[in-house]
């Protein structure tokens, strides 16, 4: 499931990037005379610079899966477009070792969608801002709640992915007490929290889940009748519940990010348009939300 994490420093990191700079230049002048010769070259940077490689999750809607109806799968077909390069992927379940295992082992060269100050990754330029989602039926009364302090929620059955920032704000709100758990890290092959948690809300096992925005407004707009998603961007304990995100590189892929840069600038309506026909609820930087409107004009 992708979620907002902390993560911390990887241990002996400026250590690390301290041998490779050395080995760089001891064993590669090939690569000092590229980067004088062209600053823009990708080569030395990308495992193809003809091909745009993604690391992404086989399954794991509405991100992305292997049949590449998520979004993220939508906007590197535009982005590879863009480039006029072909498009291949690494599948890898987004789980521990992910990072590991596809960008950090040169087996491809951007992940999609990353949380704007994780450490794990160099970030691109935010290309959406989104929060934490209050899902609930239509006419349950809960559809204006904008906040984990509302008084209605009191001894409501509160769907919440484990360990997400959220569970904090529950806490602090003594909502804990009735609240049903789903697991944070799973095998997105076998199984998936949010669609357990809309299951549950739907067959009325729970009053109200908590989501990442993305999943939250991708399943309540799938659901039949659709569900009421309401982003929670005013809460005064816990944790923020708002993040920006943008793309994953890796940190010494500076050209590279400097051209996606460029791209999430030039494109953001184009962007914007995909993201919005997923549900996912956009918000600017007041926490306002972004309709269809405001979304596809050019900034």
């Amino acid at each position: 499931m992708r979620e907002p994490l902390t993560i911390h420093p990887i241990r002996h990191r400026w250590l690390l990037i301290l041998l490779l700079g050395i080995a760089t230049v001891f064993v590669s002048p090939k690569l000092s005379r590229a980067q004088s010769n062209d600053a823009t070259d990708l080569s030395i940077e990308l495992v193809d610079p003809k091909v745009l490689r993604v690391c992404a999750d086989p399954r794991n809607l509405p991100f992305s899966n292997d049949k590449g109806e998520g979004f993220e799968n939508k906007l590197a077909e535009f982005f590879a477009a863009k480039l006029q390069k072909k498009l291949d992927y690494m599948y890898f379940p987004q789980a521990t070792g992910f990072v590991r295992m596809t960008l950090a082992a040169h087996r491809c060269d951007v992940i999609m969608g990353f949380p704007q100050g994780d450490e794990l990754v160099q970030g691109t330029n935010p290309y959406y801002r989104t929060a934490y989602a209050l899902v609930a039926k239509q006419g349950s009364g809960l559809e204006d709640v904008a906040t984990l302090e509302d008084q209605r929620l009191k001894n409501k059955h509160i769907g919440i992915v484990a360990g997400t920032p959220p569970a904090t704000n529950m806490a602090v709100n003594g909502l804990m007490a009735n609240a049903k758990p789903y697991p944070l890290m799973i095998d997105t092959r076998l199984d998936s929290s949010a669609e357990a948690m809309i299951t549950d809300l739907t067959s009325g096992q729970i009053d109200a889940g908590i989501l990442w925005g993305p999943m939250a407004g991708f399943y309540a707009k799938r659901a039949n009748p659709p569900l009421h998603v309401t982003p929670l961007v005013k809460e005064t304990t816990g944790p923020k519940l708002a993040y920006r995100i943008g793309m994953g590189v890796r940190p010494a892929d500076q050209n590279w990010k400097r051209q996606l840069n460029r791209l999430i600038q030039e494109n953001q309506p184009a962007i914007n348009k995909v993201l919005l026909d997923f549900g996912v609820p956009l918000l600017d930087e007041n926490d306002q939300p972004i309709g269809a409107v405001a979304a596809t004009k050019s900034p």
